[in-house]
């Protein structure tokens, strides 16, 4: 009979165990610059929400309206160092930014498309999707290019910013 009075006791310890290995399973938002910049960046949700932000509308496939609200790509890319504007002339030219997914996942952009001045492609590290947090097969951090018409480039699970110069 002992034993069927610690069940109330071991069905808690259960529940509080789950609980715990729920909380360790949600992801930390920590995106990493690094490569051919003069301050590689491990950038944490709190740096992103004292960072400007911008919202972004979409329509998704079923044509519903979807809002992201995030940081824009050349705003970190200004943090971790990157000459953009007057500055982005000959040799800054010649780089890329390698956006790269925890599951592998990689697109390339080139640095002038993303300089506004020149190809100004809009692209935001998006962090909420309609005021919350986005689902956990997107983020924590996605990248959300409002003027692509497929969704090839929008990163999900985003992780790693590699900034490559070709010439230096």
């Amino acid at each position: 009979m002992k034993h069927l009075r610690l069940a109330p006791t071991a069905i808690a310890m259960l529940f509080l165990c789950a609980a715990l290995l729920a909380a360790q399973s949600v992801q930390e938002l920590q995106l990493v610059v690094t490569g051919d910049v003069p301050t590689p960046l491990t950038l944490h949700a709190s740096d992103l929400a004292s960072m400007p932000r911008e919202q972004v509308e979409l329509t998704e496939q079923d044509g519903a309206k979807t809002t992201y609200e995030g940081v824009t790509l050349q705003e970190i890319l200004k943090k971790a160092g990157i000459p953009l504007g007057r500055e982005m002339r000959g040799k800054a030219l010649a780089g890329y930014v390698l956006a790269e997914a925890k599951d592998g996942y990689a697109v390339l952009f080139s640095l002038g498309e993303l300089d506004p001045d020149f190809g100004g492609t809009r692209v935001i590290v998006a962090d909420k999707r309609d005021g919350k947090a986005l689902f956990a097969y997107q983020g924590p951090v996605r990248l959300v290019l409002p003027a692509d018409k497929a969704g090839a480039r929008s990163v999900r699970m985003l992780e790693k910013l590699e900034v490559v110069k070709l010439r230096k």
